[in-house]
């Protein structure tokens, strides 16, 4: 029995009953909207020794309110493309709340965003952004646009329509979007000028992610992998154990896959193995980060193009057989349920220590029960994954002040935050009754600061 299932087990009545009946009204009211439902039952489940403990919570519905976000904004998002034809696409924000500061969240541009994805997104960044004990709340939006296979000014001319509409609900006090798949300095910057024009102000703290030389901090780029791997590493250090001298996989080969597979090698890892959506390269000897650094960010081209330059290298087409590689530390970073529970065993049978999220909910909930039953080194995104978002907000303290930090400061504030996290989570976990569970752990000390926010603010 996995120690997700001993919470349920264990915690037996009135709060046993609430999380049930409240789940099957989340699955009524949010049809076929499978991802979202995966992250409340995450959620809602994890929970029930903390309103078993403390009724207060059910007394003022605060579950009932915060699995219905604040609002949903949908909109269409014309533009016209380099033959001057006219596309259309669809956008999305989510605001989902805001107890404890601006929604916060990014917005991913991807075919396959839509309602449920950016449900699921925004109701994790509730309890991810109040770990990182900053001021801001959970949101997140996106489109379903592919800026893949496009050009500049087709990128551009999106961008611009897009944020033409998400300009009415978006502010530094009110709502700050961010960066997310698909959307990098490129992206960000051509929505925050679109945006200057909209308002006819320069509210450098509407968005972040912007370039260094107009508001955007040092290290953000770098953040979120860089985050994972300070929290890996906490997690790591508890049980004697460390990066240094261990084999690692990782998959995905964007920002957050490419920086945590550096701070993996400064710590001491061999790292073997990376991905993207056409298929995955393995290399025994270790990946030259440096190649994929500039196939990836300079020269935009595919992860089979790194076997050309190290012919002792193996590509493979198709993303999941990266984790049929042996290795000590797993790393997912691309994106959501990319472990399934076939996955997480065979994982488990190769003799994984320990396994960080990167991305967004990359794990199946019958893959974390996997490792948690086999008692491997879990930790959850919310926690993990938490790096990003933490330096926007730094980003946005430092707008606020019209003063930049040195990358130095930046970092050591990202490994300060990042611990906290992991202790914190710790803590929680042992406080209610399932030590070193950290999925539990994480979730409990993210809701309770927000749920007291909820309480004390009323209805």
């Amino acid at each position: 029995m996995s120690l997700l299932k001993e919470v349920e087990a264990t915690r037996a009545g009135h709060a046993q009953d609430y999380v049930n009946d409240l789940f099957e009204t989340v699955k009524t009211r949010n049809p076929n909207e499978f991802e979202y439902h995966q992250a409340v039952k995450e959620v809602l489940h994890s929970l029930i020794p903390v309103l078993d403990k403390n009724p207060k919570y059910i007394e003022h519905a605060v579950l009932d309110r915060l699995v219905e976000p604040d609002r949903l904004i949908s909109f269409r998002v014309p533009w016209t493309d380099d033959r001057g034809k006219v596309r259309v696409n669809r956008g999305f924000r989510v605001q989902f709340n805001n107890a404890i500061g601006p929604y916060k969240g990014g917005l991913r541009f991807h075919p396959s965003v839509n309602a449920s994805i950016i449900k699921f997104l925004g109701f994790e960044q509730i309890f991810k952004n109040s770990l990182t004990g900053q001021a801001i709340g959970g949101g997140k939006g996106g489109s379903d646009f592919d800026p893949k296979g496009k050009s500049d000014l087709e990128i551009m001319r999106f961008c611009q329509s897009f944020m033409t509409e998400l300009s009415k609900y978006i502010g530094p006090d009110t709502d700050v979007p961010a960066g997310d798949i698909g959307v990098g300095a490129k992206e960000i910057g051509y929505m925050f000028g679109q945006y200057k024009k909209m308002v006819g102000a320069y509210e450098a703290g509407v968005l972040t992610g912007k370039g260094i030389g107009y508001g955007g901090s040092l290290a953000r780029k770098e953040a979120t992998g860089y985050g994972a791997v300070y929290f890996v590493e906490q997690m790591l250090s508890s049980k004697g154990l460390s990066f240094n001298g261990s084999t690692v996989v990782v998959s995905g080969s964007g920002n957050v896959s490419i920086y945590a597979m550096e701070k993996a090698m400064q710590l001491g890892a061999k790292v073997v193995a990376c991905s993207d959506s056409s298929g995955y390269i393995y290399h025994k000897d270790g990946i030259n980060l440096a190649t994929i650094k500039r196939l990836k960010e300079v020269e935009n081209k595919r992860c089979s193009d790194y076997v050309k330059e190290h012919p002792d290298a193996v590509y493979t087409e198709g993303c999941s057989g990266i984790w049929t590689i042996p290795c000590d530390i797993a790393l997912p970073c691309a994106t959501q349920n990319e472990i399934d529970k076939a996955a997480a065993e065979l994982l488990v049978r190769n003799g994984v220590k320990a396994v960080g999220e990167g991305a967004n909910m990359p794990s199946t909930l019958d893959a974390i029960d996997v490792f948690l039953e086999n008692r491997v080194l879990f930790a959850p995104a919310k926690a993990a994954n938490a790096g990003g978002v933490s330096v926007s907000a730094l980003e946005m303290a430092q707008n606020s002040a019209r003063l930049s930090w040195t990358m130095e400061e930046v970092d050591a504030k990202l490994q300060t935050i990042m611990s906290n996290i992991y202790r914190e989570s710790m803590k929680a976990s042992e406080e209610y009754g399932v030590p070193g569970n950290l999925v539990v752990g994480a979730n409990i000390a993210g809701f309770v600061k927000v749920a007291d926010a909820m309480i004390a603010q009323g209805i």
